[in-house]
């Protein structure tokens, strides 16, 4: 029995860096043959390997520079002994872009070009070899420069032309690149980029900066494959797991219904070899399942930021006279109106540094609960039958993952795609035609599928073939054994269906109150004629989907039967072929609709305690807050008329003012308004007062209508 041993392996540097300097790096390993692939439904595929470490010949991992990371942190070593045949794991270091132009000296900027001026830019201060068709020169490059000079007429293309580039400022010509190099004897040479042949550095460290820099920066991304070589005694048999991104293997299904004998499911898996390794006689497992699994750098260097920490005193690392005066250094002072005594001084500061995640399947339509629209939902209180109980049992899975096996070992060429199968069984697959109560002119034809595998089916598309022939399309979302679906795949146009509402009546028999909502359950009982026509020269299966409420019973057709995945009661006729199908069906359901307080009524409240059919206590509830309910009612009149009231006497009041303030101060005028004035503000006063009083007394009234009606049952 194998055991799993999960080894931390070190990180070292670039697989250039890790040969000391003057020697060859080592020599690309051979490949650990793959053995097993196992694909996951979240994108990522288990590889398996197994071989043996050969003397003089280095084994390895073929991994893109894109999935190290993944494949670092879930490599796991597989030994029939328990112990570990793997010392470790060597590669060249990945590095991030930006470590990648650091090292090279080049722009943090990422849009910043690569190049031949910013290349040559980043051996400022490096010691290199300059040749030239008549010169070698050997010496520190100093500076790199663009030279440049005004361009001519027929530079710019504008000789004789009155053009809008003619009168714009002068522009420049490019006149290359101008090297500045400090040479042997502290001589200094320049050279223009027209006599240079090439520039070399000298310093192999630099070299292979520069080197692991450029590999980086220059690479196809994580395309770009980093050899992970195997360090073990030779002759050690190895067997290694990891993962790494894969394309999402995907299911699309063919249902095989002949004329006599069971249905026959076909299931075919679509496999993409994205690598750029050929799958020679590799087990390929299909796994039915979502583990868990992320993206997280590992394989990089990283660096922790530290705290900068300064002296108290700032001090520069240049000195004050290097290259000044201390007359430079105090100025002219020119433009000063008056002098005076004392000693200038003058300082200079630098600022310090901080460190610092299927097929959808749409609905055929689903049955409303009770919300604040008021809208008929089932009821709680009263109990008609359950029309979802006739359907079969809830699918069971045994367990997380369902792993498809492969029946042979599969040879894929690298970044080729193939359809494989990998499941053919008996399923249980009824013909039959859906019809639909809310669009009774369509009739689909349709299956009664049921998963009968011992295995959940992935979800995928599912082609129909019968008569001989193709008989349409649809999908098929994720099913748990014993798990079942009403398919549609095409139009029937062979079946009719109508409908006639014969009868409907309503009887409540009981009333509830929670949440400041009155809700009256009742009894729904409806019948209607149904008329099914068949013109086909088979007999027909006909299911009708109902819009009814769960909480419900039929009579009157062949079969009854509830669509868990639309939550849809259903009814069956089985009609004759040429011949036409009528049928009375009753529907007896068990609904509730509400009320909210607001909008409660006495009349409402009387209506319903004259109703015989109502429990006698829900009855007494209701006749005692249609009582309650009138006063309420005729409190919140007399409030509305006491501020409607209150309105008038404020217009008329403001009237009045405006009055005094056009007579002002006449005497004998004056003093009417001054009184009436004085009335009309008592008047406000007191109104104000009555209503503040009416409002205290509407909301007890209120409060004993809740009162009263909190005797009946919460539902």
């Amino acid at each position: 029995m194998r055991t799993f041993i999960f080894a931390m392996f070190p990180l070292v540097t670039l697989a250039t860096a890790c040969a000391p300097p003057g020697r060859p790096a080592p020599a690309s390993p051979s490949v650990l043959p793959l053995r097993t692939l196992r694909l996951y439904e979240t994108g990522v595929g288990y590889f398996e390997r197994e071989g043996t470490l050969s003397r003089g010949e280095q084994a390895g991992l073929p991994v893109p520079a894109g999935h190290l990371d993944d494949a670092l942190k879930t490599l796991v070593v597989l030994s029939a002994g328990g112990k570990s045949q793997v010392d470790g794991i060597e590669f060249g270091s990945s590095l991030s872009h930006g470590m990648a132009r650091a090292m090279a000296g080049l722009s943090q900027d990422a849009e910043t070009p690569l190049t031949y001026e910013a290349l040559l830019a980043s051996l400022e201060g490096s010691m290199v070899e300059v040749r030239s068709p008549s010169r070698v020169v050997v010496g520190r490059l100093v500076h790199v420069e663009r030279l440049t000079e005004a361009a001519t007429s027929s530079e710019t293309g504008a000789a004789g032309k009155d053009t809008k580039e003619s009168k714009d400022a002068a522009r420049t010509a490019d006149r290359g690149l101008k090297l500045t190099l400090l040479a042997a004897g502290s001589e200094l040479v320049q050279m223009g980029s027209a006599e240079i042949g090439s520039v070399r550095p000298i310093d192999p460290a630099q070299a292979s900066r520069l080197d692991a820099a450029l590999e980086s920066l220059l690479s196809r991304g994580g395309q770009s494959h980093h050899a992970l070589r195997l360090l073990g005694e030779p002759g050690a048999k190895v067997t290694l797991g990891y993962i790494a991104e894969t394309p999402v293997w995907r299911t699309t299904y063919r249902l095989v219904q002949p004329a006599e004998g069971p249905a026959k499911l076909q299931a075919w898996a679509l496999l993409h070899n994205d690598t750029d390794e050929n799958w020679n006689d590799v087990r390929v497992d299909l796994v039915n399942g979502r583990p868990d699994s992320f993206l997280f750098p590992l394989a990089a260097p990283r660096y922790a930021r530290r705290t900068l920490v300064t002296p108290e005193n700032e001090l520069s690392t240049v000195p004050q006279l290097m290259g000044r005066t201390a007359d430079t250094l105090w100025g002219d002072h020119v433009d000063d109106a008056g002098g005076s005594a004392g000693f200038g001084a003058s300082g200079y500061g630098s600022a310090g540094g901080a460190s610092g995640s299927g097929f959808g399947h749409g609905g055929i339509g689903s049955i409303g609960h009770f919300g604040a629209s008021g809208a008929d939902a089932g009821s709680s209180l009263l109990e008609v039958g359950d029309l979802a109980g006739v359907s079969q049992a809830s699918g069971v899975e045994a367990g997380a993952l369902f792993v498809y096996g492969m029946a042979s070992a599969v040879a894929l060429r690298a970044h080729c795609s193939a359809l494989v199968p990998f499941l053919q069984e008996v399923v249980e697959a009824e013909p039959t035609t859906w019809i639909d109560e809310a669009n009774l002119s369509t009739s689909r034809s349709a299956v009664r599928f049921v998963n009968s595998t011992s295995q959940t089916l992935p979800p995928g598309t599912i082609a129909f073939f019968s008569a001989g022939g193709f008989a349409g399309e649809s999908a098929l979302d994720r099913l748990k054994p014993k798990e079942r679906r009403f398919v549609t795949f095409g139009v029937d146009l062979d079946v009719e269906a109508k409908r006639e509402e014969v009868r409907r009546s309503e009887s409540v028999q009981r009333l509830s109150f929670s949440g400041d909502w009155l809700r009256e359950h009742f009894i729904k009982t409806t019948d209607a004629a149904w008329t099914i026509e068949n013109r086909a020269a088979k007999p027909r299966t006909v299911t009708v989907a109902l819009r009814l409420d769960r909480n419900s019973r039929l009579t009157g057709a062949d079969a009854a039967d509830f669509d868990e995945a639309t939550s849809k009661p259903l009814i069956a006729f089985k009609v004759a072929a040429r011949s036409k199908l009528e049928r009375s069906v009753q529907s007896v359901e068990g609904l509730s609709r509400g009320v909210g307080f607001a909008q409660l009524t006495s009349k409402h409240l009387a209506e319903l305690a004259a109703k015989s059919e109502l429990a006698a206590g829900d009855r007494a509830v209701a006749a005692e807050g249609a009582v309650r309910a009138k006063s309420l009612e005729d409190g919140r009149g007399e409030l509305a008329r006491a501020r409607e009231e209150l309105v008038r006497l404020d217009k008329e009041l403001a009237r009045l003012r405006d009055d005094a303030k056009s007579v002002g101060d006449r005497g004998a005028l004056t003093q009417p308004l001054v009184a009436r004035i004085v009335t009309r503000e008592d008047d406000v006063r007191l109104r104000g007062e009555r209503i503040e009083a009416l409002e205290k007394e509407v909301t007890q009234r209120a409060a004993a209508l809740r009162e009263s009606l909190g005797k009946l049952t919460p539902g």
